[in-house]
């Protein structure tokens, strides 16, 4: 799941590794996810470290009673380097380079540190279902490369749905809270069973 809104969300400023805040529709946000989310069952809570991440971690394991048991410097938010704060225009123009930004992290390096925080905590939690909080372009390029689909932006403090299995892979059941397979009861908690499952 994508953290709830921060005021530069809402600006439309390139936000990136800095450690900005909720706002108040951020928080709403993070409650309002909470419905979602508790019609499956899950073991615990992961989050980036940002502090948006977390408080939104924090608020929705508040209202499912788990527990936030780590938060992972792997899935914080992709580095966009002297180009954070800024807006769109001729200052924020002149720092882009092919694949991004001038001295920003690209985006096959954020998905692979996104891909291995996954297969870590698959390693650490076998089995598990695992509600984990981060961020917008984390969770796009790294569905992205685990499912080798384009899956678009990501909306905020919304469900995204995975399960992974060894000899399956990565498969996508919910995008931006829309079902992505038409299945008999796909979603259902007791056929994740046994199955590694996150919502991002």
């Amino acid at each position: 799941m994508r953290h709830g809104q921060t005021d530069w969300n809402a600006a439309r400023r390139l936000q990136g590794s800095t450690d900005i805040p909720l706002n108040d529709i951020g928080r709403n946000q993070a409650g309002q996810a909470v419905p979602a989310l508790s019609q499956f069952d899950w073991d615990f809570v992961v989050s980036s470290p940002l502090i948006r991440a977390a408080e939104t971690a924090d608020v929705i394991a508040a209202d499912l009673n788990l527990d936030v048991i780590r938060r992972i410097p792997g899935l914080v938010e992709r580095d966009y380097g002297l180009a954070e704060g800024m807006l769109e225009g001729a200052e924020l123009d002149s720092l882009r380079i092919p694949g991004g930004y001038y001295g920003a992290e690209s985006e096959p390096e954020v998905a692979a540190r996104g891909l291995d925080a996954l297969h870590a905590l698959s390693r650490d939690y076998p089995g598990a279902r695992i509600i984990v909080v981060t961020h917008g372009t984390l969770i796009r390029v790294t569905l992205t490369e685990a499912l080798d689909l384009d899956v678009g932006s990501i909306d905020n403090a919304t469900l995204n749905l995975v399960r992974h299995h060894r000899n399956t892979g990565f498969v996508l059941h919910v995008l931006n809270g829309t079902p992505h397979h038409a299945k008999p009861s796909p979603l259902h908690s007791d056929n994740l069973k046994g199955h590694k499952s996150w919502q991002l």
